[in-house]
């Protein structure tokens, strides 16, 4: 398999565990979404809007854009469920898409990130690997903050598992995609 496969992949369930955490979340009050928790972000809005905002800052720079620190000009771009979902969303298919584009060749292209002083010239591969970190480990911070609610947290360590397929499936044509699509390559 290839490391540019590998990334897409990666991506791909990187959309899928956001697709899932959000559907849980939505299922909270306003009152609970803004609640003061424990955790890098004190509440669960201010978590998931810094995945949002931190992922717009490098997808435009993968893209070529210029966005830069503007990206995170508001923290909390997103007040409610509502509008975190789909913007999250739309983030999330926008790097599948970057992600598709790749092939191995493509892994070493050099990304101009636009920082507040400089612009940072980071490898594609390194850069897509900071992104997914950056992904894990707030929407992990998220989940744990769901777990102090109501809410059941959603399962989202079984990208690759049969255990789910059913709801897997179902979850996957809400992203645009087929078990198919998805599998190929690890089949």
């Amino acid at each position: 398999m290839s490391g540019a496969a590998l990334l897409l992949a990666q991506a791909r369930n990187n959309a899928w565990a956001n697709l899932r955490l959000h559907k849980a979340c939505a299922k909270l009050s306003q009152e609970e979404f803004e609640a003061p928790r424990t955790g890098f972000f004190p509440s669960l809005r201010a978590t998931l809007n810094h995945i949002l905002v931190i992922d717009r800052f490098y997808v435009d720079a993968m893209e070529g854009g210029t966005l830069g620190p503007a990206a995170w000009a508001d923290p909390e771009p997103c007040r409610t469920m509502a509008e975190l979902q789909p913007a999250q969303a739309e983030v999330d298919r926008r790097l599948v898409a970057f992600c598709e584009g790749l092939d191995d060749a493509a892994l070493g292209r050099v990304i101009r990130v636009h920082r507040i002083t400089r612009v940072q010239e980071e490898r594609a591969d390194r850069l897509l690997l900071h992104v997914f970190q950056h992904q894990v480990h707030h929407r992990g911070q998220a989940h744990a903050m769901l777990s102090g609610t109501v809410i059941k947290p959603p399962q989202l360590d079984e990208f690759f598992s049969h255990g789910e397929a059913p709801l897997r499936a179902v979850e996957f044509a809400e992203l645009g995609w087929s078990e198919d699509t998805v599998f190929g390559d690890f089949r």
